[in-house]
């Protein structure tokens, strides 16, 4: 990315951080008063989209991740053989990641989890705050319900924070420049009016219908300014934005801010993949591979997380076969191991010796290791921990 353009971006986050910070907007009545875990172990999940494995980790995709095959697979535990037995639906797989179940629930969010998040069994548990528990996503339909308390008999929400982080740059510009002109241009009074009232009413704050009671639902001055700036310079220069970079730079300022001991972060770029642009779909792999090593390398920096972090990374499935009656790497429905297998990678805390575990495994095996790893060993999940690593 222009280094120009990226520092817009950070200045964003930056200041979206900020306002989080000081308007306490994501706590509630009754929440315990515990720390947010710094000196606690850190686990960190990054899942990727639907990449197929020919992209990723077979010879005719190597070139895609450079990082991830050369820098981090030597010191990892790495499981070739990850297999997706759900709904291949992006909300579904985060779901079923997130609760070591199974799930069954409608694609776009509309219903919480059925059963309960790692979140609520790990704050319930042992205290957190709720400042200790994030879920930064690319994908919009993660964001409405996945943080939610799932079930009834947990008391006080135990839920995450979510942020869909590039909600206010699309809304500001897709809405003004849908204000009675042609398609691609915008006039720039309009655009400014479209951005205030974003920025001023956080009645449906990034358009996900959070709302904050009391003075804290308007953003500063400084906020106000600051945003509006950097979003106007991204659109006066017709620089594009991915969100996927947003989305990490987000999670950074989050981390350095919060340091949360739970850390979910999703990624989204390669979904260009449903256009039927498969360089595109590339360039989105390549970019995933690319933020990954960024963040580990921020986990090594930050004292908060070094040496006391497990970073697991994967894709949520694979990718229709090229030849399937689904348009191939368009969509991730058909039930083979194209789109059903995938892989995981383990680094940092948990992956003392580095590995490649042969064993199948399953996405609903993550949620057991990790309650294990903060010493939760009674949970009746279907799943089982994950071998080969230290916890």
């Amino acid at each position: 990315m222009d280094p120009s353009r990226r520092n817009l971006l950070k200045a964003a986050s930056i200041l979206l951080v900020e306002h989080l910070a000081n308007s306490r907007k994501f706590a509630f009545a009754g929440e315990p008063a515990s720390a947010s875990g710094r000196d606690e172990r850190k686990v960190i999940i990054v899942a990727c989209g639907g990449i197929r494995r020919a992209e990723t980790f077979l010879d005719t995709g190597l070139e895609n991740i450079p990082h991830l095959y050369h820098d981090l697979l030597p010191r990892s535990v790495f499981y070739p053989l990850i297999r997706n037995a759900g709904v291949t639906s992006h909300y579904n797989t985060i779901s079923s990641i997130l609760t070591g179940n199974w799930q069954r629930l409608d694609d776009w969010g509309k219903t919480p989890p059925a059963n309960p998040t790692f979140f609520e069994y790990l704050r319930k548990r042992m205290g957190l705050s709720q400042d200790a528990a994030w879920v930064i996503s690319s994908n919009k339909a993660l964001t409405s319900r996945i943080g939610a308390s799932s079930i009834r008999d947990f008391g006080p929400r135990y839920g995450a924070n979510v942020i869909f982080p590039k909600q206010l740059l699309i809304n500001a510009v897709i809405q003004a420049a849908s204000q009675g002109h042609p398609e691609h241009s915008a006039d720039r009074a309009a655009m400014r009016q479209e951005l205030e009232a974003i920025l001023q009413h956080a009645d449906n704050y990034e358009g996900l219908g959070w709302s904050v009671s009391g003075n804290e639902s308007f953003l500063d001055l400084r906020m106000q300014s600051s945003m509006q700036q950097a979003i106007e310079e991204l659109v006066r220069t017709n620089a594009p934005v991915t969100g996927d970079e947003f989305t990490l730079l987000v999670s950074e300022e989050v981390m350095r801010r919060f340091a949360p001991s739970l850390l979910a972060i999703t990624f989204s770029d390669v979904e260009v993949a449903h256009f039927g642009s498969y360089s595109m779909h590339l360039a989105g792999i390549r970019t995933m591979d690319r933020l990954v090593y960024e963040l580990w390398n921020l986990v090594q920096e930050l004292p908060d997380y070094r040496g006391r972090t497990t970073l697991f990374v994967l894709p949520e499935f694979g990718r229709d076969f090229d030849g399937s009656n689904t348009n191939g790497f368009f969509n991730h429905r058909s039930n083979n191991d194209s789109t059903n297998l995938t892989w995981l990678m383990c680094l940092g805390e948990a992956a003392r010796s580095a590995d490649v575990i042969e064993r199948p495994i399953q996405h609903i095996d993550l949620c057991p290791t990790i309650a294990g790893m903060f010493g939760i060993e009674d949970l009746d999940l279907p799943g089982k921990r994950l071998p080969g690593l230290s916890t």
